[in-house]
């Protein structure tokens, strides 16, 4: 008889045992499993929205990462040379400034962050979620604009509705007119928290609510790469054409912020899943070592009848397997359901982006939870085999009928 069917046999003659292993293992692996999918989720969840827009590069002022509000001077005919390049698909100009709005009934102003973007570029950096995006401002009508979904609620606004826009804080400190600008649309904006009160409109527009006046800046350039060559070469092109910027790709910014802002948290996924993991192998180790220490009869009984050290430790590894193999499957929809709740109280911090999750699932997690759980059961397993093939046959038969 081979080793798992031994082990086979063993866990089902002991049901009691058996449930109660697993499911301690179930619920140890379940929070392993979660600590996996800590550790890359901030990380795969911000590689999510830095792509959701389109764009895989970005070119920054001189203050760089994380310091993106450096003006970029002549950012038109930067943007023009960039188009140019065989390396870019598309090129969009942004623009950042905090404003006040008011909506089309009276109440208090409401703090804004208005974006300008250009609208040349063939694709938006929001969601459309009602009505449509920017168009191109017609000449006597009412510039457009674009609210987010926070933003619209807060002022009452709705599609076709008009809004209006004022350079400076919501406190009244600016002496520039208010610009009312018709809104077309409810969008979501990707790297925005869902409180955030934020607006869209077109360059034109964001320059009026400045207050005029001939600049050609931008606070970011974005830069979506020809499919043919990727990124990393269009992000060497657009390099060379001003060596005082900063240009990323998506992965760039990504590898930055793994570095740097988001090692607490994998720091402490590899503490916890550390942790975890001992706390099943010891689990295990000492419920096989308990059964064999009730089974020195039988196990030195299959000795005597010709069964091997080699069937024998078999049969314990198996065990081990059996145990900690089961307890791993059931452990994953566990650490599903338990990964969402976590995610959700993680997510209520304030001024996180609303796409934003702690808590991502992917493959590879899956395949380090399995690789884990395997090194798990045999560690844990290592301790009692040695007892079971060490065991003296004939002292531990008379020990048997004696007692």
């Amino acid at each position: 008889m081979s080793g798992f069917a031994l082990a086979r046999r063993t866990a089902v003659r002991y049901p009691a045992r058996t449930c109660l292993a697993v499911l301690g293992v179930a619920v140890i692996a379940a929070l392993n499993f979660d600590m996996l999918l800590l550790s890359r989720g901030l990380l795969l969840s911000f590689a999510d929205m830095l792509g959701g827009a389109g764009y895989d590069v970005r070119v920054m002022g001189g203050g760089g990462v994380p310091a993106i509000r450096f003006p970029i001077h002549d950012a038109a005919a930067l943007a023009d040379a960039i188009r140019r390049l065989p390396q870019v698909g598309d090129v969009a100009r942004v623009r950042l400034d905090q404003v006040s709005a008011a909506g089309p009934r009276s109440g208090p102003e409401q703090a804004v962050t208005l974006i300008g973007a250009s609208l040349d570029a063939a694709h938006p950096i929001w969601t459309i979620t009602a009505g449509r995006s920017l168009p191109v401002d017609e000449q006597g009508a009412p510039p457009s604009v674009v609210l987010g979904r926070s933003l619209a609620a807060a002022l009452g606004a709705e599609p076709g509705m008009l809004v209006r826009l004022r350079a400076g804080d919501r406190d009244g400190r600016s002496l520039l007119p208010a610009i009312a600008c018709r809104v077309v649309g409810v969008a979501d904006f990707s790297l925005e928290s869902a409180r955030a009160l934020t607006a869209a409109v077109s360059l034109d527009t964001f320059q009026a609510v400045q207050g005029g006046g001939a600049s050609d800046e931008a606070d970011l350039v974005l830069v979506a790469s020809a499919p043919e060559v990727g990124p990393d070469a269009a992000t060497a092109a657009v390099a060379r054409l001003r060596p005082g910027l900063h240009v990323y790709s998506n992965a760039a910014l990504v590898e930055q912020f793994n570095r740097n802002g988001f090692a607490y948290f994998r720091q402490m996924s590899l503490v916890l899943s550390t942790t975890t993991a001992t706390f099943t192998c010891l689990l295990v180790a000492v419920l096989l070592t308990v059964s064999v220490n009730q089974r020195l009869g039988q196990i030195a009984a299959l000795r005597a009848i010709g069964i091997s050290r080699q069937h024998v430790a078999a049969m314990l590894l198996w065990e081990s397997a059996l145990l900690v193999g089961v307890g791993g499957a059931v452990a994953l929809p566990i650490g599903g359901v338990l990964a969402r709740a976590l995610d959700d109280i993680l997510r209520r911090m304030p001024n996180l982006p609303e796409r934003l999750h702690f808590f991502v699932f992917e493959p590879r997690a899956v395949v380090l939870h399995a690789a884990l759980l395997a090194a798990t059961a045999v560690v844990a397993a290592a301790y009692p085999i040695w007892l079971a093939v060490r065991l003296p046959i004939a002292p531990t038969l008379r020990r048997e009928v004696v007692s």
